[in-house]
């Protein structure tokens, strides 16, 4: 003790201060109470989460980022913050050190089992390893695959085979039907055909069982069949006696009319109410078949014999009747029909009655077109010749339809 008091115990002490005074370090708080011979450590990276977050970003979602806590300032050591020398320049701590690298299974690779060309479900799970198909599984997958095939093939051949039975019965009853219309259509033509002759022979016989009232009435209405379609009504004032066909043509309708020969022609003159035309019908009976009367009608409609002024009807004029002065001369227009289903023609001729002379004289049909401005279509006498062509030939069929039932009646009673 009293040699520590002495001045040499001072002066040793001042050397030992001095002496550790410069093997210390310059800033006591780095290294201080380490063991002699040690370096000091680094100091620690910051976590992980300061840098890389381990949770996905929440930008846009509606949360709050939350932030780092600030690291406190430490150094290792064990001495007091507050001895530190704080006007002191900080030490340099050197480059930061590297973060510590995640680890693989951090960032899974993409399964392949998640590919579009995939057949297989995802395993659970991403590990990042490609997943194989072991024997077992890939025996039962194709034993799965060819079982659920061959289920698949039952409900398709029974549906192949409902099809072909639906294919055969629309067959059959698309035979059935067809075969049914051909025989019908058979029979029914069959029956028209019949039905035909029958009326085409009673309509040969007509000149002489019908009697003249019903061939050509004595008065013939015609609800508008003038001008404007106007009525007309027509009074008859001759008959001509029935007869054959000699001096009743001119030669060249009469070779026209030859191929179909003459039974029969009948005759009526008429008159509208003003007495100013005068119209000749007549019913030409043939002794043709139905197939002559046929290629006659064909003719006339192919060379359309009706229109040429060269093949017009001749006239009937009686004696004391406003038909008197009607010859050749005074026919203004006509109308000429082939029937097929009768041997008869019909025509129909007409002129002015006060004896006045046609320069040009017009077939009927043409004289009814509309725009027409000759002289027998403006006075309307192509009304006349058609009209009443037209009831002459309606007055045979309704005979002839009568014929039929009258016989019917009697072969029934």
């Amino acid at each position: 003790m009293s040699k520590d008091a002495g001045p040499h115990g001072a002066g040793a002490r001042a050397s030992a201060d001095t002496a550790d005074s410069a093997r210390a370090p310059r800033y006591p708080s780095f290294g201080a109470g380490l063991p002699a011979g040690r370096e000091p450590m680094a100091p620690p990276p910051p976590q992980a989460s300061a840098r890389f977050p381990d949770s996905p970003p929440t930008v846009g979602r509606g949360l709050r980022s939350t932030a780092v806590p600030r690291q406190p300032h430490h150094r290792p050591g064990t001495g007091d913050a507050d001895t530190l020398d704080r006007t002191s320049p900080a030490p340099d701590p050197g480059p930061p050190s590297a973060p510590p690298r995640p680890a693989a299974s951090a960032y899974p690779l993409p399964d392949p089992a998640l590919s579009w060309s995939a057949t297989s479900p995802a395993h659970a799970g991403m590990t990042g390893e490609v997943p194989v198909r072991q024997a077992s599984q890939t025996t039962q997958t194709t034993q799965t695959t060819q079982t659920t095939q061959t289920a698949s093939m039952w409900p398709r051949r029974a549906t192949a085979r409902g099809q072909a039975v639906a294919a055969a019965v629309c067959l059959v009853l698309g035979i059935g039907l067809i075969g049914g219309a051909v025989t019908g259509s058979y029979l029914s033509g069959d029956s028209e055909e019949a039905g035909r002759r029958t009326g085409f022979a009673a309509g040969r016989d007509l000149w002489h069982s019908v009697p003249v009232d019903q061939l050509f009435p004595p008065v013939v209405k015609g609800t508008g069949a003038g001008p404007g379609e106007a009525d007309r009504i027509w009074t008859r004032i001759a008959v001509a006696p029935d007869s054959g066909c000699k001096d009743a043509f001119d030669p060249l309708l009469r070779k026209v009319l030859a191929p179909v020969g003459c039974e029969r022609l009948l005759r009526a003159t008429y008159t509208d109410a003003t007495q100013s035309h005068v119209t000749t019908v007549g019913l030409l009976f043939t002794k043709a078949d139905p197939a002559g009367m046929t290629v006659l009608a064909r003719r006339f409609e192919r060379e359309r014999l009706d229109r040429r002024t060269d093949l017009m009807p001749l006239p009937y004029a009686a004696k004391g009747t406003a038909a008197e002065d009607f010859g050749k001369q005074q026919r203004a227009a006509w109308a000429i029909s082939v029937l097929t289903d009768a041997p008869v023609v019909v025509y129909a001729v007409s002129g002015w009655a006060d004896g006045r002379a046609v320069d040009d004289p017009q077939p009927a049909a043409d004289a009814l077109e509309s725009g027409a401005t000759t002289a027998p279509a403006q006075s309307g006498l192509g009304h006349e010749a058609q009209g009443l062509a037209d009831r002459a030939e309606r007055g045979l069929r309704k005979a002839v339809g009568n014929d039929d039932d009258t016989a019917n009646r009697e072969h029934a009673s």
